[in-house]
């Protein structure tokens, strides 16, 4: 992986990954690489310090490893900012669900069943549902799913 500053055309500054710098030239250059601030997608890199190493000492003979422990599972959870692709792609996420889906607030589970039950017509909603409602949708054969919903790319 490599870690490029980049700049926008709206001067931008924001942070990006990627495999290798041929994958950032490709994603940008087919407009995949976006600034988290304005959406622009003339993307470019920005000059960046050198990542020197320091000299490390010898550290001499190497000890044998500690006994292997059991690995801890892994956390379903981040810590720290969202790096400003995946924000990036949420907040456009959002923009396609409100542009697209219908609205329905706290009555989710109740209209996700009756379009399951052709009661309502089928289309795309979103709203809020406990985890237990969530279950129980789940539990009566009616798929939903959940992004994380973060601030409009627009403020």
């Amino acid at each position: 992986m490599i870690h490029y500053q980049l700049r926008c055309s709206q001067d931008h500054g924001f942070d990006g990954w990627f495999k290798d710098s041929a994958a950032f030239e490709k994603g940008a250059a087919a407009g995949f690489v976006d600034c988290p601030i304005c959406g622009d997608t003339k993307v470019r890199r920005d000059l960046m310090a050198p990542a020197i190493g320091k000299a490390r000492p010898d550290p001499g003979p190497a000890e044998p490893p500690p006994p292997a422990a059991t690995p801890a599972p892994p956390a379903m959870t981040t810590a720290g900012p969202m790096p400003a692709q995946l924000l990036s792609l949420l907040q456009r996420m959002r923009a396609e669900v409100e542009k697209n889906c219908d609205h329905v607030g706290r009555d989710f589970a109740e209209e996700a069943r009756r379009m399951h039950r052709g009661e309502s017509e089928r289309r795309g909603i979103y709203g809020e549902a406990t985890a237990d409602e969530a279950e129980a949708l789940a539990e009566e054969g009616i798929d939903v799913g959940q992004i994380p919903w973060v601030p409009r790319a627009d403020g």
